[in-house]
């Protein structure tokens, strides 16, 4: 296939391009710099710096996975921005893009996150939930709503609600590492909050899986089918590296320190990848002990 992505110098980006070069497939990635993507997504992947670039090649699919990191910093009025634009004025464009060309991909694949539900607390959620009040909601359905504006031309679309993505280079996990394995870490406020997660093969398998399902359409939850809570992935994360977790952050201080932005690590979701399931999607990482061990192997020696 003849695949072009956005965002696809970023964690999970660059994994699919690993597994879909060894698949075979063509792949172009839009990057500000695209000189730099064939190092960092392999030899043979196309870096390209404008969409009209390639008005005239033919495309099957565009996965679409730009978006500048959403928790690197507080989320003041110039971030918020940002923010937005890199995801859903960069999406619009997109759309427009593949709007105006004589031949269209049959597919969009493109990524939002299970922020869509904004803090849900307790209750179990899938795809049929609604999306939620805050700003990180807001922006996960204005995304949404910029790709879903491709149906109008034909296209069909697929939308990825991920979650915590867990890898050995990179995200979530990565950050973590380092006060981990000083001793420093802890849990979150009450450590109470749900995580919904997922190991990156997990991300990169079923993005293919739905490349591939040529009925798949609408959204989909991107994360293990066995969601913890704050203080479970804290105490087993400890124990992974044998270190203790005896320093919780308190709320009130990632309260002022972060402002709005603290929502997302004190909130959660108890979401679950419902319709992934319904389709018959095997998750190789469905617990979050075998995700560890398999990610800090190294850890335990």
């Amino acid at each position: 296939m003849r695949i072009l992505l956005t965002g696809g110098t970023g964690l999970i980006g660059r994994a699919l391009c690993r597994h879909w070069l060894a698949e075979g497939h063509t792949l172009w990635v839009l990057s500000r710099h695209p000189e730099r993507v064939a190092h960092v997504c392999g030899n043979l992947v196309r870096g390209i710096g404008h969409l009209e670039a390639l008005d005239d090649e033919p495309l099957d699919a565009v996965v679409n996975l730009a978006g500048a990191p959403i928790a690197d910093r507080p989320w003041t009025a110039r971030r918020r921005r940002l923010l937005w634009d890199s995801r859903v004025i960069l999406t619009e464009r997109l759309v427009r893009w593949l709007a105006s060309r004589e031949q269209r991909p049959q597919l969009l694949i493109s990524g939002s996150a299970v922020g869509y539900y904004g803090d849900t607390g307790e209750p179990l959620i899938d795809e049929q939930t609604p999306a939620g009040e805050d700003f990180a909601a807001k922006l996960c359905l204005g995304w949404e709503m910029a790709a879903q504006a491709a149906e109008t031309v034909g296209m069909r679309v697929v939308t990825v609600r991920t979650g915590l993505v867990l890898a050995r280079e990179g995200g979530f996990l990565q950050r973590l590492l380092p006060v981990f394995r000083l001793g420093l870490g802890g849990r979150l406020g009450n450590g109470q909050q749900w995580m919904p997660w997922i190991h990156l093969d997990d991300q990169i398998a079923l993005i293919d899986a739905l490349l591939h399902q040529p009925h798949a359409s609408g959204a989909f939850n991107a994360c293990a089918p066995e969601p913890v809570r704050n203080a479970a992935f804290t105490e087993a994360l400890g124990r992974r590296l044998h270190r203790p977790t005896l320093l919780p952050l308190p709320a009130p201080l990632l309260r002022v320190g972060l402002g709005e932005l603290s929502g997302l690590l004190l909130g959660g979701q108890h979401a679950l990848p419902a319709r992934l399931q319904l389709a018959g999607f095997a998750f190789r990482h469905s617990h979050l002990a075998t995700a560890l061990d398999d990610l800090l192997g190294q850890a335990r020696r």
